[in-house]
């Protein structure tokens, strides 16, 4: 638990812009603070602020929210309460929790497809059909609740976002692909960032079988353990992971605020 982010201390800076969404706070020319918007491909603008003193932080996000349209958002880590504080005093609320789930890569029970689904796994899987039931489910998500609410990713280009097809396995019925699942391993951890079925497939077990498949790929490789980000409101996915004897690790908060 982080309860002491700023250091005391009323430090006087200037802030200056270096580049159109980076600012930088100088104190006699030395940078005591970082602040930058990024727009993720959904087209929300994402705020991140680096600053030791609370005061700099403030000056900060005043000259941001000063310069960018609205709404503006940002994410904190709910254990960090002085950074959490500080947005809410600038005006962000918050929109919605992320819980951090640590899933054990050693399941029991049932691992099986239902009867006429295939699963492919990781790397074997065809480019075609796999970026499109990457697309039909993301349209579906979009059509539903809307993509904002699915766990926030980084991808490097809006319309295409399946960039490693050999991080992917898929789930195969009738001649297409009807589910797909990502694991990447961006540290010791890996992280999966993806389970989606079709509508029309969905509550067949398609989604766990291929969660168990993705497991017990990482288990075999000797990783005990993966991690995943579910929306506190995915009430599906929840009991799915949890299921599976995963257990909450730590919670992300969204906030945002609102054009006026």
């Amino acid at each position: 638990m982080n309860t002491l982010r700023f250091t005391a201390g009323e430090p006087a800076v200037e802030i200056t812009r270096v580049a159109p969404r980076l600012w930088h706070a100088l104190d006699d020319d030395r940078v005591t603070g970082r602040a930058e918007a990024t727009t993720r491909p959904d087209g929300r603008v994402f705020l991140s602020i680096d600053a030791w003193h609370r005061s700099v932080f403030d000056q900060l996000v005043r000259t941001m929210l000063a310069t960018l349209p609205e709404p503006l958002h940002t994410v904190v880590d709910e254990t960090d309460h002085e950074l959490l504080a500080a947005w809410r005093e600038a005006g962000l609320t918050v929109r919605r929790r992320e819980w951090e789930y640590v899933v054990p890569t050693r399941v029991t029970g049932p691992a099986l497809p239902p009867p006429g689904v295939t699963l492919v796994p990781a790397g074997a899987a065809e480019d075609g059909p796999l970026r499109e039931v990457d697309r039909v489910v993301r349209a579906e998500v979009e059509a539903a609740v809307g993509w904002h609410e699915m766990p926030a990713e980084v991808l490097v280009r809006p319309g295409d976002t399946i960039v490693d097809p050999t991080k992917y396995a898929a789930a195969a019925e009738d001649g297409e692909y009807v589910g797909l699942i990502r694991v990447v391993q961006v540290t010791r951890l890996p992280r999966i960032g993806l389970v989606a079925v079709r509508t029309s497939r969905r509550r067949r077990g398609i989604a766990r079988a291929l969660l168990v498949h993705s497991l017990g790929v990482l288990h075999r490789a000797g990783i005990e353990t993966a991690s995943a980000e579910v929306n506190e409101a995915n009430e599906a996915a929840t009991a799915l992971f949890e299921g599976l004897g995963a257990r909450r690790a730590n919670s992300t908060l969204e906030l945002v605020r609102h054009g006026r």
